[in-house]
């Protein structure tokens, strides 16, 4: 009749083991009471995530839809917030008119990077931990500093520099869906936006307070001052690139190319029409400018 059934790890039978949901490895009843704790600590922060993602998500489109009234002298549409768009917005086929907004491919990217950048995250933190530290978990790391706890500490700060540094990274990866996002070339067009570079920048600084100040490191984020560790942030860095290139290789070469998967012939005439005019529109003011600059 209850919810849930438990069975002692050690002293259990089998048969209680086998018909229960829930296995105590330790025969310890106060261990539920942890895992019920950490259960809802993970929920909640998931939870709470997800609110303020989605929530700044509503936000920003609220705004961008509003600002869609506002027009300047030239009778076009004036944005108040303007994310600059790539070089090759206008150069891109269709999307095809079923596909909506998390393509299968956008959700498979997103599983890929973010397992990606989990494992190698966690990784660094388990090699600290295990190959510098012997092994050595401390006692009650999760809540204060201790001696036994430096191990611990300074796989903590590895593992979140780490993370940080693979999100700011993953930021030129989702410049585009398969191009290549680190290659001189490509690199070259960020200076179009300024912004990212200097949130990749500001980012990447905020890193080491949280490390470095002392009390701020060891109080709040429970963080230890790192020395060699940066190897692995910086070894870390470099795989995740090269396999996020290799990833967008591997896709262009299996999966069907893009202008394939558009939605027929008509909009790829309309889309050429389209480029052509403009093309010949930026001939002409680039003359008309010429003209009154002889005048």
């Amino acid at each position: 009749a209850s919810n849930v059934g438990i069975a002692m790890g050690l002293s259990g039978s089998d048969v209680a083991k086998q018909a229960s949901d829930i296995v105590l490895t330790d025969d310890n009843f106060a261990t539920i009471v942890k895992a019920v704790g950490e259960g809802r600590r993970m929920f909640a922060n998931i939870q709470k995530f997800i609110q303020h993602l989605m929530s700044a998500n509503v936000a920003e489109i609220v705004v961008l839809v509003i600002g869609l009234a506002f027009k300047d002298n030239d009778n076009h549409a004036l944005f108040p917030m303007s994310p600059p768009p790539s070089e090759s917005n206008m150069r891109e086929p269709p999307r095809s008119a079923k596909q909506g907004l998390f393509s299968f491919e956008v959700v498979m990217d997103t599983f890929v990077y973010g397992l990606a950048m989990g494992a190698l995250s966690f990784a660094s933190f388990s090699i600290v931990v295990f190959g510098f530290n012997g092994g050595e978990m401390g006692s009650k790391c999760n809540n204060e500093w201790s001696e036994s706890c430096e191990g611990v500490f300074r796989a903590r700060a590895t593992s979140y520099a780490c993370m940080t540094f693979l999100i700011l990274a993953h930021a030129v990866n989702c410049r585009a869906l398969r191009e290549p996002g680190w290659t001189i070339k490509n690199l070259k067009t960020l200076k179009q936006n300024s912004m990212l570079w200097l949130s990749i920048v500001i980012g990447a600084f905020l890193v080491f307070p949280v490390i470095y100040i002392p009390g701020l490191n060891h109080s709040v984020f429970k963080h230890t001052s790192m020395s060699y560790e940066w190897g692995l942030v910086i070894a870390a860095l470099v795989l995740f690139i090269l396999f996020a290139e290799l990833y967008k290789w591997i896709k262009r070469r299996v999966m069907k190319p893009l202008h394939l998967e558009a939605n027929g012939q008509l909009e790829m005439d309309i889309m050429r029409t389209y480029m052509t005019d403009i093309s010949n529109q930026d001939s002409v003011i680039d003359d008309d400018r010429t003209v009154k600059e002889r005048k």
